[in-house]
Formats: C-alpha cells, structure tokens, sequence
C-alpha cells in the first residue's frame, strides 16, 4: 500500500524516507496540526518542547485512530518547534523518532520557526496518513470525489 523509497544517490536520512509512495484509489487522510493541548484546551509542558512533542505526538495518536489509522500509516509530516538551535530541534526529533512514526520510515520535514497558533506553543506536527483495509468509495454524492 505505501512504498517508502530512499534514494541511493542523496545524503542518506536518518530516520525518515525521501519519499513515500500511495497508489492511487488509497484512503488517505490530511490531519490537521497537532498542538500541546489537553482536552480541557489547556497548554502541556509550557516552556518544554520534548514534554509539549510528547503532547502533541498522543494527540496525533488520537486524530489517526479517530480517521480509522494509526502512526505505522503515516507516510508525510512536518514538525514545527518554536527554535534557532539545532539542539532543541534535534531533542523533538528523538521523541518523534521514538514514537510509532519511525516504524515506516515516514517522509518528514523537520523546521525551525518563529511562533506558533497558541501562546506558550513549542510544537506542531501535521500529517498524511494512510487508512488501511478501506476500499476507494464508489458512487455519487457530495462527499465522493
């Protein structure tokens, strides 16, 4: 269901695939940004960007497996980390190393930004994410494509 190509003649990565591969008549999901939010919509981990990636990476968890998926699906994210340093960067991408997302190797973009959505934000995540065992929909009707 999904191909995950490493490409010989690049720099290789060292958790994550190049590029991921879908064929066509897949299920696929766009999750939104996960963000450090408890379900109250109160901030985890304020001024911690390992403690808000643990956060933001359960939560992930929770979007997959309410769209039928789960984090060995997952073929694409970008990691967003409130950062300069290359150190803060790399101590997020050992948590999403050591989460379920490295099983793949998944295709991700690891970046440094300046703010995110909430106040005290450190962490954001998006992803795509394969849902296995569903047939593409057949038919008409406003949500077939």
């Amino acid at each position: 269901m999904v191909q995950r190509v490493t490409v010989p003649s690049l720099f290789a990565p060292p958790v994550y695939a190049h590029a991921s591969v879908v064929e066509a008549g897949t299920k696929l999901a766009f999750l939104a940004g996960s963000v450090p939010l408890d379900a109250d919509g109160k901030l985890v981990g304020a001024g911690d960007p390992v403690r808000q990636a643990e956060q933001v990476l359960a939560n992930l968890d929770e979007q997959l497996r309410a769209v039928g998926s789960d984090m060995a699906h997952v073929v694409s994210t970008d990691v967003y980390v409130v950062s300069g340093e290359p150190a803060v960067l790399s101590a997020v991408w050992n948590v999403v190393e050591a989460s379920g997302l490295s099983i793949g190797p998944h295709s991700s973009t690891l970046l440094g930004v300046a703010c995110l959505g909430y106040t005290g934000q450190l962490v954001e995540i998006t992803a795509t994410a394969v849902v296995p065992g569903v047939e593409p929909a057949t038919g008409s009707g406003p949500d077939r494509a």
